[in-house]
């Protein structure tokens, strides 16, 4: 009887260990999945500027963003069209955002009745800041 009560004690301290290295290996593997890859690194020369394609996503925030920064109140904001649109004292602003087919994005301010004539020139100072320009 000695001799069963040992080998069940043995089935016990091996299943104690399986736990223990499965709660282990997932605890390793659930800190991996939180790190992003964000590729390689390259160093630049001294004196370069490198500058990577604008995405969709980051030039519509930076359009918004630089309307916002002007004091635009912003009346339409819609990814889904690339078009924005903001007012301010009674002038309207639109900005488009269109990617096109080679993946560069192109946006463009505009306004039909613009009172201050520096607004349209201001924005885009403030969008080329945001882009890191």
């Amino acid at each position: 009887m000695t001799q069963s009560t040992r080998r069940q004690s043995h089935a016990g301290e091996r299943g104690t260990f399986k736990g223990f290295l499965l709660v282990g290996v997932c605890a390793c593997l659930l800190t991996l999945t939180g790190c992003p890859y964000y590729g390689p690194y390259y160093a630049a020369p001294p004196g370069t500027v490198v500058t990577a394609p604008a995405s969709f996503n980051r030039s519509f925030s930076a359009a918004a963003g630089a309307m916002r920064d002007e004091g635009l109140a912003l009346n339409v904001q819609d990814p889904g069209s690339g078009n924005i649109v903001g007012e301010l004292n009674g002038s309207v602003v639109t900005a488009t955002v269109r990617q096109q087919a080679d993946g560069s994005v192109v946006v463009q301010f505009n306004s039909s009745n613009t009172r201050d004539p520096t607004l349209l020139d201001r924005i885009s100072r403030s969008y080329d800041r945001r882009m890191g320009r």
